[in-house]
């Protein structure tokens, strides 16, 4: 069941006050097919940062990790050197978690091969849902699933990659995230959009 908002709309989520950033990204995000290399890249490091936090927490800190790692440039992140990865232990703007700040280069590292091998990240992220997303239309949140085939599968083949922290889950929430999935509920204003 969703939310009624206080401008009168239906949201999944985010509708309460002081938690505009929240609808904003609910509105123009989630659920929204995106096709842009650097967006991807993003989406998916800050999936792997969310990893046992909230995705508000994470949306709070959106600019403190544009910041800390080049606006997503997936180039210059997998260029980055421990000397920066560790300074980063310190910014209060992100998640102080070495393991996460550290995948963020290898990570990249891997991006960038995978693009060079499929031409783009699009291409391939997209291939695991045939070119196009898989829109659902459930009425309540608990019927949403953590993970599905779909989201297995890319882990799985993310992982023989090299990268990490994309796990099944992390990666369903990736491909709500970037619109390979829409879970938006039924009666929510943006499913009938």
């Amino acid at each position: 069941m969703t939310i009624l908002c206080s401008d009168g709309k239906r949201r999944c989520f985010g509708g309460q006050p002081g938690k505009e950033f929240y609808a904003q990204y609910h509105d123009d995000e989630w659920g929204i097919p995106a096709h842009d290399d650097q967006h991807l890249f993003e989406m998916l490091i800050l999936e792997g940062a969310q990893a046992g936090l909230s995705w508000e927490t994470i949306l709070k800190r959106r600019e403190g990790y544009r910041e800390a790692f080049f606006h997503f440039d997936p180039f210059k992140v997998a260029s980055m050197n421990n000397a920066q990865l560790d300074s980063l232990l310190q910014n209060k703007q992100i998640i102080r978690n070495r393991l996460k700040i550290h995948s963020t280069r290898q990570n990249a590292q891997v991006f960038l091969k995978i693009q060079q091998e499929y031409g783009s990240f699009d291409r391939y992220v997209w291939n695991f849902v045939a070119g196009k997303p898989i829109v659902n239309h459930r009425k309540l949140f608990a019927d949403v699933p953590v993970s599905t085939i779909e989201s297995d599968a890319l882990s799985k083949d993310l992982k023989k990659h090299g990268m990490t922290f994309v796990g099944s889950t992390i990666i369903y929430a990736y491909m709500q995230a970037v619109g390979l999935v829409n879970d938006h509920l039924a009666d929510c204003w943006c499913c009938t959009r």
